[in-house]
């Protein structure tokens, strides 16, 4: 099979879809452009500020991009590419980009607040609390791990004498510097747009000279070696203030400037996808399998179900996006008309890069298999990269278009760090408080908890606390956690429909197959930690740590959850419970 074609039927595919099912969704659920959106309504120069939709759409794909499209579909690759092509374009039309339209769209109907006050509002109160806690858990882990590994992409390398090994650290200080200027450059377009009223055409393309400009300068000029503490703790700063800033001075602008250099590592990858093709190099054909086996022979991944569906979580559907998108995308849209674009077509360009991504790994299967390249990042790198210098004239630029790729991946885990932690922040807040209440609005202990700097810096003590003490232990459940915020969250907005007469019929197989994917997935979890637990082997026991106990216990608490809030959201779909008052 060759990758070129499948990776341009599958973006017509997409596309299709997005034109098609994307405007019926818009059609059955009722999207009005005539209604003022929170944005407007309850602006507050901090978190509620309206951007236009290019900025939007920067910030949202910023968010929810990351590592993930490339990292999954790598990772699935092992069960041959055509269940990972099928997942990706039937998860992403009819599962993941319906449930984050459709989160996105409920909470700009709840005045912009997250999914847990949709909860609370058509389901139930203590519906709401559960998911809260679950979702600010989920959130904790996600700050715990993209802490840590911004701090490994930036972090210094130390020779056996302990001074710094420059040679070694040159990629790591350059992608160090280069995101500290893109930081410095964000505030500079965000004053100038939104304080000094510069247009935003010649804005951005400022901007876009200036992410030139930041790169030349990084490549070249990085003076900075830390240790990965030290940038842990800076990380940890940052976040503390990026979280509580006004979007419109960090959070907008760095997203929006960062997000080309994404659409910028896509364009190369299509480069090299359709020039290997047309050149008809032996990188331009599928080297993997169409299916190897449901069991997965090379990495022991598991079994295709659910493994399949729980690896391939952002190029599909991923629970992560609807916090993201009720959480601060709902705050900044400007028209109700630009959730379609944001929301439902930011899935399915991840769709098109998880695409992309199974493509690189094709280019250097028996690499792969044989174990010789194995880290999701390094594997995209190195199969595009390839492409590209398979290209007449091109021949040469292999290293530095790899280089370019690590730093894009690398430099979008900052963009979605300090995202989950503002993310977080609004949990924590709500938890405490009351629909339509804000911290202002209670006095003594819930005050003090509502406080957002007080809920920031909970969860930044928290989240990076986690980060420098072996997240990794209970990362594991990280997979089926995210899959079962997915389906909480079709299950919410689904509720939701049916109680204001909408048709909600197209989230019923979404939200019953990921509750079936997560339950079987936890139940295999915590089956195989409580095995080790108890297995007289002395081999087995030696390696059963703290980690093992917590993910045994967090499964079952996790298994238990979804059970719980899937009988409520049943309650209210299909027997017309009330949510309490």
């Amino acid at each position: 099979m060759n990758a070129m074609l499948v990776v341009i039927v599958g973006i017509a595919i997409l596309v299709v879809g997005y034109i098609f099912y994307g405007g019926w969704l818009a059609n059955q659920w009722g999207v009005d452009d005539k209604k003022v959106t929170p944005a407007h309504e309850l602006e507050d120069g901090m978190d509620y500020v309206p951007a236009k939709a290019p900025v939007l759409m920067g910030h949202h794909f910023s968010s929810i991009a990351g590592a993930g499209p490339i990292n999954g579909p790598i990772q699935a690759a092992v069960f041959g590419w055509v269940p990972v092509v099928l997942w990706v374009l039937i998860g992403g039309i009819f599962f993941g980009a319906v449930h984050d339209y459709g989160a996105l769209f409920a909470s700009i109907r709840h005045k912009g607040q997250s999914l847990g006050e949709v909860v609370a509002a058509n389901i139930g109160d203590r519906a709401k609390k559960l998911f809260l806690v679950f979702s600010y858990l989920t959130l904790v882990l996600v700050v715990a791990a993209f802490a840590s590994i911004v701090a490994g992409t930036f972090e210094a390398k130390y020779t056996e004498a302990g001074a710094v090994d420059v040679a070694a650290s040159a990629t790591n200080a350059s992608v160090a510097m280069i995101s500290i200027l893109f930081i410095l450059m964000a505030i500079v377009f965000g004053l100038l747009v939104y304080r000094r009223g510069a247009p935003l055409s010649v804005a951005t393309v400022a901007g876009v000279i200036g992410i030139v400009i930041c790169l030349v300068i990084g490549l070249n000029f990085h003076p900075v070696y830390l240790s990965n503490t030290v940038w842990m703790w800076i990380i940890a700063v940052y976040i503390l203030v990026a979280s509580v800033a006004p979007v419109w001075i960090l959070l907008q602008p760095r997203d929006y400037l960062s997000s080309f250099l994404l659409y910028g590592m896509m364009v190369i990858a299509a480069v090299g996808v359709i020039g290997a093709g047309l050149t008809g190099a032996d990188a331009a054909h599928m080297d993997m399998p169409a299916f190897t086996a449901f069991n997965d022979p090379i990495t022991k991944l598991g079994t295709m179900f659910p493994a399949l569906f729980v690896t391939i979580a952002c190029g599909a559907i991923s629970g992560f996006h609807s916090l993201v998108g009720s959480g601060t995308t709902a705050k900044q849209l400007d028209h109700e008309r630009d959730a379609k674009p944001i929301a439902y077509g930011g899935m399915l360009i991840e769709c098109a890069l998880a695409l992309i991504s199974l493509a690189a790994v094709s280019f250097i299967w028996q690499e792969y298999v044989a174990g010789d390249i194995r880290v999701p990042t390094q594997v995209f790198a190195t199969g595009i990269s390839r492409m590209v210098a398979s290209i007449p004239g091109l021949e040469a630029t292999q290293p530095t278009v790899s280089a370019l790729l690590v730093l894009t991946v690398s430099a979008f885990c900052l963009t979605s760090l300090d995202t989950a932690t503002r993310l977080a922040r609004y949990m924590f807040q709500e938890f405490w408080l009351e629909p339509g209440q804000t911290y202002k609005d209670v006095t003594g202990i819930k005050a003090t908890l509502s406080n957002p700097y007080v809920a920031t810096a909970i969860t930044v003590v928290l989240g990076v606390g986690l980060g420098m003490t072996g997240y990794g232990k209970i990362w594991p459940l990280f997979g089926a956690a995210n899959q079962l915020l997915a389906a909480l969250a079709l299950l919410t907005v689904c509720a939701w429909l049916g109680n204001i007469g909408r048709n909600n019929k197209m989230f019923y197989i979404p939200m019953a197959f990921m509750l079936v994917v997560t339950l079987f997935s936890l139940f295999q979890t915590v089956t195989n930690r409580i095995g080790q637990i108890t297995s007289p082997d002395p081999v087995v026991q030696a390696a059963v740590d703290w980690g093992t106990y917590a993910q045994a216990i967090l499964g079952t608490l996790l298994f238990i959850l979804a059970i719980v809030l899937a009988w409520e959201g049943v309650q209210t779909i299909f027997f017309k419970k009330k949510a309490s008052k």
